[in-house]
């Protein structure tokens, strides 16, 4: 299913890439992309030879109906792994484990360091759990990728795709076999994100924000909402004045 799906996603829609010689024929590696699209997930697995493993939430592959059994047939497809949220510490842990898992398997594992998709293209602070501890924990390369326009195919809320070309950068392989077992220290851990950072930057050409983009969605979330209320209380105000003015009008003179 995996090459249908891709052999489809690349007639429909061309993507070009570069780098390609910088994934290994065979061994284990981390795939560390910026996040911009739902269509990530599939458009790098599509133009690669071998199969890329990434995290998705277990509800995609639980939910009820034909709906819910072609969603999870097209998951499993592409090389999505489900990860049960729930549990004390949440997906983390279970993303953590899962992803040493695919590389003790010799396996390509591909993960989000932002840990969501950008909300406004530009590219957000990697959280330093998932990335930084598999790579310490396995010793396996860290290779960057920069996901190109895949955010205006397919924009949130837009159901049917804009067909265009996205495009995929592959920087070379990082080596963090300096640190290996040291994925307790979390300034290691930060410093090892922040370098993987830099690189998607350098590919990608993005703007960086040094925030978390779970927290960039709470402020636009937040600046939607005191902007609506603004509206609302705008809009009463006006019709108040207007029945005032009405009112005016009704007690003068005959």
């Amino acid at each position: 299913m995996k090459f249908s799906i891709g052999g489809s996603l690349k007639l429909a829609f061309r993507p070009w890439v570069e780098g390609l010689e910088n994934i290994p024929a065979e061994g284990p590696a981390i795939l560390a992309s910026n996040h911009l699209s739902f269509s990530d997930s599939f458009f790098l697995p599509a133009v690669l030879d071998r199969k890329v493993t990434f995290i998705a939430k277990a509800e995609y592959f639980t939910s009820p109906g034909v709906k819910g059994k072609l969603t999870a047939a097209f998951f499993k497809g592409v090389g999505q792994l489900p990860v049960d949220r729930s549990g004390a510490r949440g997906a983390g842990e279970a993303a953590i484990k899962s992803g040493i898992d695919v590389i003790e398997r010799g396996e390509l594992f591909g993960i989000y360091p932002e840990g969501t998709r950008s909300p406004d293209g530009r590219l957000y602070r990697g959280k330093p759990g998932g990335l930084a501890r598999v790579a310490l924990a396995t010793g396996a390369p860290v290779i960057p990728v920069a996901m190109i326009d895949t955010e205006k195919i397919q924009p949130p809320g837009k159901v049917v795709p804009k067909l265009m070309r996205p495009g995929i950068r592959i920087g070379k392989p990082l080596d963090f076999s300096r640190y290996h077992g040291m994925d307790g220290d979390r300034f290691i851990l930060r410093s090892v994100t922040d370098e993987v950072m830099y690189e998607i930057m350098k590919l990608s050409g993005q703007e960086y924000v040094d925030i978390y983009a779970t927290a960039a969605k709470r402020q636009i979330a937040d600046a939607e909402k005191a902007a609506k209320a603004e509206k609302a209380e705008h809009k009463a105000d006006h019709k108040a004045d207007k029945g005032e003015k009405s009112g005016d009008k009704a007690d003068g003179p005959a």
